[in-house]
């Protein structure tokens, strides 16, 4: 599978959100989580991209290696989760969750495909954009799960 470069903001097992502002060129401080709600994963972007929502796509890192606001990763795609947000105003685009695993990871070097790592991980992931969109007034809907070759063919470099 071919890689993209991640930007993490948010480190997995943080109940910190992170934003990249490329005006400022700084990571800025966004929300702090309810009390027990943390990041599953490392959750980043893909720098060159954008989605509907005017963002650039959102990627969640699966990984065993600890990283930081700001950290760089070469990642492989191995899925995505296709999902509905609707906001606050009654407005609802896509916003889809890309899932990757770093080149680098040793305990998921052989996970090529969504379909490789355990169902319970990607049910969690939905579970936390649930949750998380929830305390913010929003709605969140996993549409569909896709393999790593439709996943990197969504992603479009501006």
């Amino acid at each position: 599978m071919k890689s993209v470069t991640a930007i993490i903001e948010s480190p997995k097992g943080q109940g910190h959100k992170y934003d990249y502002e490329p005006e400022s060129h700084c990571f800025k401080l966004m929300k702090v989580l309810p009390a027990g709600l943390v990041f599953p994963f490392d959750f980043g972007f893909i720098p060159k991209t954008k989605g509907e929502d005017g963002d650039p796509l959102d990627v969640v890192v699966v990984s065993e290696i600890p990283t930081f606001p700001g950290c760089c990763l070469d990642c492989r795609i191995i899925g995505s989760i296709k999902a509905n947000q609707t906001e606050k105003d009654g407005e609802t685009v896509r916003n889809d969750r890309f899932l990757a695993v770093p080149e680098v990871s040793q305990l998921f070097k052989e996970t090529e495909d969504i379909d490789h790592l355990p169902g319970h991980i990607v049910d969690q992931i939905e579970n936390f954009f649930k949750n998380y969109n929830e305390q913010a007034g929003k709605k969140f809907e996993p549409i569909e799960r896709v393999n790593a070759e439709e996943a990197f063919n969504m992603i479009k470099f501006e």
